[in-house]
């Protein structure tokens, strides 16, 4: 095969991924969620949850000791299957001839897209939320009980501003967490980064919480915070490209640093900045706090701006994986 056709048909072989992306974004967008017994972050959480108990009740030196060893082992299983599944794919595309073509390269973007799927959940994000605006216009104890299925916090007391605020803060969190974190991980490192993303973000939802869980899940919201870091802040930029308008990195950053999250400031206050609103959680935080409070119309408005973001990330990630692939190929 001539030189320039194999580096052709190889640098398509390993920008793949921005195939898969999307195949999972249009997924997810067409299906939602996977049934229950077949999701691999329910799958996950019943490994969590099953040691929660078990270790929370053990003296604060062994439950950090026996959190962090429970979080590496159910990472080393998660990741040993992705990359088993992620090699499996590859050789099956790849054929027995072991010749590249397109049609292979295409039914690997696919089946990998229909595994990273599980990995992300951003129609169901987009639904609850909106869900909490159709709740309100109804009643406040509707917006409040559709609110409680998204946040941990207690909300029987919040009024209809306060429920708008909590449903905008969760948008903007979740979508790092169940979007772009998920899709720049597997940008940078195929099925098996993703997966390990969402291993480490469900135990961090599930341990990382200073309450009696605080010393079993201290090694989960650490690492959680390291795997979050740089897709908090891209996610950031991107709901600003989505809005069309540059609040200032300065303005962000001092936005970001009023959260105890070292990462979900970043799209929380670019949210509360881009919408000229405050986001006000009492006791813990107020972003943007000289603004106006929240309007029934800024909740579906940071829904679209969040859905915009959506396809720039898969936009921007996918360039990233053609670069990664680019340099690999001319390496």
């Amino acid at each position: 095969m001539d030189e320039v056709v194999v580096s052709s048909v190889w640098t398509g072989w390993l920008a793949w991924p921005a195939g898969a992306m999307l195949v999972a974004l249009c997924v997810d967008r067409a299906f939602g969620e996977p049934p229950v017994r077949w999701h691999p972050v329910v799958a996950m959480g019943r490994y969590l949850g099953w040691f929660g108990p078990r270790l929370w009740a053990l003296s604060p030196a062994a439950a950090r000791l026996a959190g962090a060893m429970a979080w590496c082992l159910g990472a080393l299983v998660v990741l040993a299957l992705a990359l088993a599944l992620d090699i499996g794919l590859r050789m099956l595309a790849l054929g027995s001839a072991g010749e590249l073509a397109p049609t292979p390269m295409l039914m690997l973007a696919i089946a990998t897209g229909l595994l990273l799927k599980p990995m992300l959940a951003w129609r169901l994000l987009r639904d609850e939320v909106l869900a909490v605006e159709v709740g309100l216009v109804r009643s406040l104890p509707e917006g409040r009980e559709r609110l409680a299925r998204l946040v941990s916090r207690p909300v029987d007391r919040l009024d209809a501003t306060q429920v708008r605020e909590s449903a905008i803060e969760t948008l903007a969190e979740n979508l790092n967490d169940s979007v772009v974190a998920p899709l720049f991980w597997f940008a940078v490192a195929g099925l098996p980064g993703a997966a390990l993303y969402r291993f480490a973000n469900t135990a961090d939802a599930m341990w990382g919480y200073k309450d009696h869980r605080r010393w079993m899940g201290a090694w989960a919201a650490r690492a959680d915070d390291a795997l979050s870091w740089l897709p908090a802040r891209l996610t950031a930029l991107l709901l600003a490209l989505a809005a069309g308008r540059w609040p200032g990195w300065r303005a962000m950053r001092r936005q970001a640093a009023l959260t105890p999250s070292p990462n979900g400031g970043w799209p929380m206050g670019t949210a509360a900045l881009l919408l000229g609103v405050r986001l006000n959680k009492p006791g813990a935080y107020a972003l943007n706090a000289q603004a106006r409070l929240v309007r029934p119309e800024d909740l579906p408005q940071a829904v679209r701006w969040c859905e915009c973001a959506v396809w720039w990330a898969w936009a921007g990630l996918g360039c990233l994986s053609w670069l990664l692939a680019i340099g690999v190929t001319h390496g």
